[in-house]
This record gives structure tokens, C-alpha cells and sequence, in this order.
């Protein structure tokens, strides 16, 4: 399969959005279940896959704690590697996310940071709970200020085409921040709502489905037991097996992971972008964990969801295949 300029039969849908036809694919199909197998080879990928991207989190410290150099090595992969665009998952400006579209750390934290041209991509990014230690709404409005920087709200859908036959991907991107605060119940029920909505009018075209927010609903590092994790769980374990959600992707915890929880969704952890956190091997539903600096690397078609987790000196430290 040639890969095709996809980015020409991208379509966004923003807070506010009118609906799509309703579900037909995956209730006749029996599917229970999601085989994911570990790969021994670490070959370059074939260019069989429509959808190639980067998951970075937890990242905006002007360089520091290894910043510059997992930066540093996104750029290298991206230039020897098919890469589309890249997502953020949050935790964008430490300590206090921004002030403003004209704050000075988008220029410490980002602009000068991630300079290589294969980074000169769109970035699709969902905000963190550092991220609203300022004006969270200033990291929308430099969607216009930027060329590569999309956040064009608090929550919003993103589609890519798979293939010539009209699969696509669907990708909801979503705020976990107000979920944790009980003053913000309405933000949190009309993003709910939408969530709900977007997965139950999915059509059937819709071959791979991706939530994308900051905080993670299972993990193995220090809030394996916390607040915020269980909270995101009780919100959001019962969407992703009623609409068999493939992937939840998140940061957060700053390593990275591969968790299986029981059910049908996988949890990525991408939050390796600058400091580190520690993990706890040997618990069950974990795949693989590592607290090393590092990215994740996705790339997709109709039928295989691929995922490399890689360090900042280029290793593939894991890599795994899901497949329908």
C-alpha cells in the first residue's frame, strides 16, 4: 500500500459540532477483544500504515531535565521516519502553564526547543493539570499566533483517512483536568455529553477509535492509587468498553507505558518529555513500563495499530502491535 497525502482528507470537529450517522460497525461483529503481540524485530516499518505520528507529555521546561535532548532525537526520528504530525498530551508549560499567547516560554519551552524541520508538523495537543496554573484558554488563542500549534478548543475530535476504501481514524481529544475539581460538575457533564455523543454516532468507517486526554485511568507509576487516576477510571472505564474505545493515550506520570487492564481498551502513558517519575514492575496488567526519557511512535492502517516506545538516544525500547 502507498501511503497517500492523507493530511488533503483530514476533517476537524470542535466543541459545538453537528452530529455524524449513527454506529453500524463492531455490535455485528462479535468483537470482545483486541490482540496486541509484542514484536521482537525492531526493522524500520514498511510503508504499510496511512497514519504515522508522535506522542510526546509533559514536557515545558525550557529545555531542561532532558527536554532538549528527547527533542532532539523526535527530530532525528521524524526525518527518518514517515511522521504526519505530533500529539501532546499535556503538561504543555511547567510550572504554571502560560499567561498569555505572547508568554515567553512558548518561545523557552517550544518554539526553540523543538526546531527540527521534521517537527515542523501540526501539533495537536490537549491541555494538563499544570497547564491551568495560568490562563488555559491562551494555548487555544496561539493556535492562530502559530502555524503547527492546534488546540482549537478545550475538547475537540480529530478524523484522518486510512487507505483509498474510506476507513478513517477518529481521534477525541479531551480536557481530564475539570474532572478532578468539583466546582467545574457542568464543564465536566457537557464534555461528557459530547464524548457520548461523538462515540455513539461513530460510522461504521470508523476503524480505530482513540481518546487522547492528560490523565491516565490505569498506570504502574506514583498514582497508580491516587485521586486524579481513579477519578479518570470512574469517569471514563465505562465509555471506553461501551463504545470499545481502541486506545486511551495519556501523560501525566512522566515514563512510558503499555497497560492492559480487563476489557477491550489499551492504555498508552507518554510522559517522558522532561522529568522523571519512577514505575513498579511486575504488576499485571502492565505491558511494559519504563521510567526513561522517551516518546512513543504510532502508526496505523485499516487493520494494525503499531507503537514503538523510544528513548532519547534513539533505542526502541518496546514495541507492540494491535490488530483487528
Amino acid at each position: 500500500m502507498k501511503r497517500r497525502d492523507f493530511l488533503k482528507n483530514t476533517t476537524i470537529t470542535a466543541l459545538g459540532a453537528s452530529l455524524i450517522t449513527p454506529i453500524t460497525a463492531l455490535a455485528g461483529e462479535n468483537i470482545t477483544h483486541l490482540e496486541s503481540d509484542d514484536l521482537s524485530s525492531k526493522a524500520a516499518l514498511k510503508d504499510e500504515f496511512d497514519v504515522h505520528f508522535m506522542a510526546i507529555g509533559d514536557w515545558g521546561r525550557n529545555g531542561e531535565y532532558d527536554q532538549t535532548e528527547v527533542a532532539k532525537q523526535m527530530g532525528l526520528w521524524g526525518a527518518a521516519n514517515p511522521n504526519d504530525f505530533v500529539i501532546s498530551v499535556g503538561d504543555n508549560f511547567y510550572p504554571l502553564g502560560v499567561i498569555s499567547e505572547n508568554d515567553p516560554l512558548w518561545h523557552y519551552s517550544f518554539e526553540n526547543i523543538y526546531t527540527a524541520h521534521s517537527l515542523q508538523c501540526n501539533w495537536y495537543s490537549v491541555l494538563g493539570n499544570h497547564d491551568y496554573g495560568a490562563d488555559p484558554q491562551a494555548q487555544i488563542r496561539y493556535s492562530k499566533v502559530s502555524r503547527r500549534w492546534n488546540m482549537p478548543s478545550l475538547y475537540y475530535k480529530k478524523e484522518f483517512a486510512l487507505g483509498k476504501n474510506g476507513d478513517k481514524v477518529m481521534m477525541l481529544m479531551i480536557d481530564t483536568d475539570p474532572m478532578l475539581h468539583e466546582d467545574k460538575k457542568q464543564q465536566v457533564e457537557e464534555q461528557m455529553v459530547w464524548i457520548n455523543e461523538q462515540l455513539k454516532n461513530a460510522p461504521a468507517n470508523v476503524k480505530w477509535k482513540m481518546i487522547i486526554g492528560h490523565h491516565p485511568y490505569y498506570t504502574v507509576g506514583p498514582r497508580i492509587k491516587n485521586y486524579d487516576t481513579l477519578t479518570v477510571r470512574e469517569k471514563m472505564a465505562g465509555i471506553f468498553e461501551k463504545y470499545k474505545v481502541d486506545v486511551y493515550l495519556s501523560g501525566h506520570d512522566h515514563s512510558l507505558q503499555h497497560l492492559k487492564p480487563e476489557g477491550y481498551t489499551h492504555q498508552f502513558i507518554s510522559g517522558a518529555g522532561s522529568e522523571l517519575t519512577p514505575v513498579t514492575s511486575g504488576i499485571p496488567y502492565s505491558r511494559f513500563e519504563a521510567s526513561e526519557h522517551g516518546f512513543m511512535y504510532f502508526a496505523i492502517n485499516s487493520n494494525k495499530l503499531h507503537v514503538k516506545a523510544i528513548n532519547m538516544t534513539g533505542k526502541v525500547l518496546y514495541e507492540t502491535e494491535l490488530t483487528k
